[in-house]
């Protein structure tokens, strides 16, 4: 399914305008599942962090037990030379993805023989600096590595997260947060999660249960140097419900206000006005 427009693939070694045709019937990750993918952006003529999201997807290759065949530097080279297609001023989101090609005797083990390779540039804008969003609370939760390959960006997982955002939407809120299987928060369905209290950012700790993102690190990185506190904790809900500030931090969209969740409101406040501006103006001068 496209989900942006002027869609460019680069499969076996050439690009192909549109959404090109890349996997088999019989291949495992159509069938099994086997399939990673990560996202980055290009906007405003810039691609931040670029190749710590195809440093990324090779490490979710392998924690998915494929073999990566294309180095973090070869891949870089790939997105920037179909890029040129795009205008410096167009929004595009850059999916580099592996899948399973084969199994073993039993078919349930993907070989790595062989892998799967596509990188897909979709046209997407940014969201507006207006935009915001709602949370509301959901009974599923965040699986942990025993029973899930939480330590990869993998396609496997989302289905968790779509039935998120069904059950908050059918009650008016327009994401989830969402908790571990011990009930703290753990990030949002599409998102890592912030908040502010008394000035101090907080973030929940990673404890394996969701990846701890390249955005998210960005902006502690941007907020520390900055002279603002941000301290990795143990968050509850009930430590949003006391919070002053609420915001996401992504790829798609980098920061998205949080003006409520459930019964509390927020404002927008100086904090997260600040992380975007510290944001675009460390991309822009990076």
């Amino acid at each position: 399914m496209a989900t942006g427009t002027n869609i460019r693939t680069y499969f076996n070694g050439t690009w192909h305008e549109g959404d090109a045709m890349v996997m088999r019937a019989a291949d495992h990750g159509a069938w099994l599942g086997s399939s990673v993918f990560d996202g980055a952006r290009y906007a405003q003529g810039v691609t931040p962090d670029l190749d710590a999201h195809c440093a990324r997807v090779n490490r979710s290759a392998e924690a998915m037990m494929l073999r990566p065949t294309v180095t973090t530097e070869d891949m870089v080279t790939i997105v920037e030379e179909g890029l040129k297609a795009y205008e410096p001023g167009t929004a595009v989101y850059i999916r580099p993805m592996y899948w399973g090609i084969n199994g073993d005797v039993t078919a349930i083990v993907p070989q790595q023989d062989e892998t799967g390779f596509a990188l897909c540039l979709e046209e997407i804008p940014m969201a507006p600096d207006s935009a915001t969003a709602t949370l509301g609370r959901t009974r599923f939760r965040r699986p942990v590595m025993e029973s899930s390959v939480v330590n990869a960006k993998a396609g496997c997982l989302y289905p968790n997260n779509a039935r998120m955002l069904a059950e908050v939407r059918g009650r008016g809120f327009a994401n989830a947060l969402v908790t571990d299987v011990m009930g703290n928060v753990a990030e949002t369905a599409t998102a890592n999660i912030f908040m502010v209290r008394d000035g101090v950012v907080l973030t929940p700790i990673p404890n394996g249960t969701f990846l701890s993102g390249i955005t998210r690190a960005r902006h502690m990185a941007n907020l520390r140097a900055d002279g603002i506190e941000v301290q990795e904790a143990v968050l509850t809900f009930e430590d949003f419900e006391q919070a002053d500030e609420v915001f996401m931090s992504g790829n798609m969209n980098k920061v998205t206000p949080v003006t409520g969740f459930e019964d509390k409101s927020y404002q927008i406040g100086p904090v997260t006005r600040r992380v975007r501006e510290l944001y675009w103006d460390w991309a822009l001068s990076a």
